[in-house]
């Protein structure tokens, strides 16, 4: 497995500290701000840690602030070449942010929004799209928010639409593992897999996330490998409590439980040698949540993965 297929998710870079303001808040504001000065400085740290690609993700880390700081996918693809950086995937975060899957409108608004985005990859020879699902309802909501086939069905039809639309430009869409997600969980991955059409869906595993759900990653993926198009390499020191309160701060609530590459409880040579045996040739995705040495941790990152090379 080479090392330039290594990238980094953007959200490494949402800590304040790293910007020297106060707040995520702030970050999100100096972003829209000053679009240029803040990309400038995010894509001289992308290069400076080592990693050979990035994966964008939410405002302001997002295709169109992009745009807004270099005017076109032309120019910013002259910024990363600068760097001898690339763009390795595009994560679409408004579902998982946004919800609202039970209305119509917001599917279809939701489709059109990744065909634009599928466009702007398509445009800088990006050939994946990373998208979550919404996140669950706490566990002790009314009525009961479990997940069945008959709610999961239509969910799984969506993402066929959003796939086929995003394919129409030459991008695969990959579900992506996040915890306390209806797609998180072992029995959820495998739930999903069977009910999308993989001609559309594809899947992208987050090592940590799949263990905070209780399970073991390499088990859980090496029942879907055939659909894996790019993957996210993070560690954990376990799993989560299943039971919590799921609200907007969930994600906060995961990262105590998240650590270095090679601390927590991956089995990273039983990953490797999966994603060797398959055959794997697309993008791993480094992703550490809002660090605020982004520079150093991906660089130890890096370093752990070099040490232990299949």
């Amino acid at each position: 497995m080479s090392e330039t297929a290594f990238a980094i998710d953007l959200i490494t870079f949402f800590h304040p500290g790293f910007w020297d303001v106060e707040t995520e808040t702030d970050v999100i504001a100096l972003g829209h701000a000053q679009p240029r000065p803040f990309w400038d400085r995010l894509l001289d740290a992308a290069r400076d840690s080592g990693a050979k690609g990035i994966e964008l993700t939410f405002s302001p880390f997002s295709w169109r602030d992009t745009i807004a700081a270099y005017g076109s996918a032309a120019a910013f693809a002259q910024e990363l070449q600068a760097r001898d950086l690339r763009l390795a995937t595009g994560f679409f975060a408004d579902v998982a942010i946004g919800g609202g899957l039970d209305d119509a409108g917001t599917q279809a608004a939701y489709i059109a929004e990744a065909s634009e985005y599928a466009a702007y990859l398509s445009e800088l020879g990006v050939s994946v799209m990373v998208m979550g699902l919404t996140m669950r309802k706490s566990w002790n909501s009314q009525p009961a928010p479990y997940i069945g086939i008959d709610q999961a069905a239509p969910i799984a039809d969506f993402c066929n639409r959003l796939g086929a639309a995003t394919l129409a430009h030459g991008v695969q869409l990959a579900l992506h593992t996040e915890a306390h997600s209806i797609f998180s969980l072992a029995r959820d991955v495998d739930l999903f897999m069977l009910l999308t059409d993989p001609v559309f869906v594809n899947f992208c595993p987050d090592t940590a996330h799949i263990l905070l759900g209780g399970a073991d990653p390499i088990d859980v993926v090496a029942r879907h490998i055939e659909r894996v198009v790019a993957t996210h390499w993070k560690d954990a020191t376990g799993p989560a409590p299943v039971r919590i309160a799921i609200d907007h701060e969930v994600h906060k609530q995961h990262r105590p439980f998240f650590c270095p590459l090679g601390s927590g409880k991956v089995d990273w040579a039983r990953w490797r040698a999966l994603l060797d045996r398959a055959g794997f040739a697309g993008w791993n995705i480094i992703e550490i949540d809002a660090t605020p040495d982004p520079v150093g941790a991906v660089q130890a990152s890096l370093a752990f993965i070099r040490g232990h090379q299949a």
